[in-house]
């Protein structure tokens, strides 16, 4: 990974997922985890001040270990104990059904193999446990789609690897879940980037 990847990139993807939107999303979504809960794709720890009292726990694991230390330095404003380790979302170094929720927000459009990813979140969840996602991805509109798909070779290049045109539906479903409920809709206008899926998610 270059200068830009390194450096850059951390710095501009922390200032772009602070916006009202993605923060409201947050508060929507992070407050329904519980116990001990494993984040995929934590990044800079945007989402630690919505954890709610339920949590027991949280190990966060992110790919970058820029994107990491940015996240230590909001650990500290969390109640619970907090583990970050840098490590590929395909190849979690934890142990099978040992945690309650796992929690994934805008992160499946930048992993490698998502549905690689995503059978590893099922195998660490215990029983009963719950995967809470919001992300962007493939939408609806055939206008939009053509855009998604013409779009993400460069977009994938500029903003480390996130693809705009994943059938993130598809994808969870496809790794051994059942979707409890998905909310789907544009974060404002018909956007290549902002069409979004919300919800959760049970193995099946």
């Amino acid at each position: 990974m270059g200068f830009y990847g390194r450096f850059i990139l951390p710095r501009i993807l922390d200032c772009a997922m602070k916006d009202k939107a993605a923060s409201e999303r947050r508060e929507a979504l992070i407050p329904r985890a519980a116990g001990a809960v494993l984040e995929i794709g934590i990044g800079s720890g945007l989402n630690l001040p919505y954890y709610p009292a339920a949590v027991t726990r949280l190990h966060g694991v992110d790919a970058s270990p820029e994107m990491l230390a940015m996240a230590r330095m909001k650990m500290g404003r969390v109640p619970f104990p907090v583990e970050l380790t840098c490590e590929s979302a395909e190849h979690l170094r934890v142990g099978d059904a040992s945690v309650d929720t796992v929690v994934v927000t805008w992160a499946l459009c930048s992993i490698p193999d998502p549905l690689r990813a995503l059978h590893e979140m099922r195998r660490v969840l215990k029983p009963g446990g719950r995967l809470l996602f919001v992300e962007h991805g493939l939408a609806p509109d055939p206008g939009v789609r053509w855009w998604q798909d013409r779009l993400t070779p460069a977009w994938a290049w500029l903003s480390g690897g996130c693809h705009l045109n994943r059938a993130i539906g598809d994808l969870i479903a496809g790794a051994g879940f059942r979707v409890e409920r998905v909310d789907t809709g544009y974060m404002f206008g018909r956007n290549p980037m902002t069409f979004m899926y919300e919800g959760s998610a049970t193995p099946s």
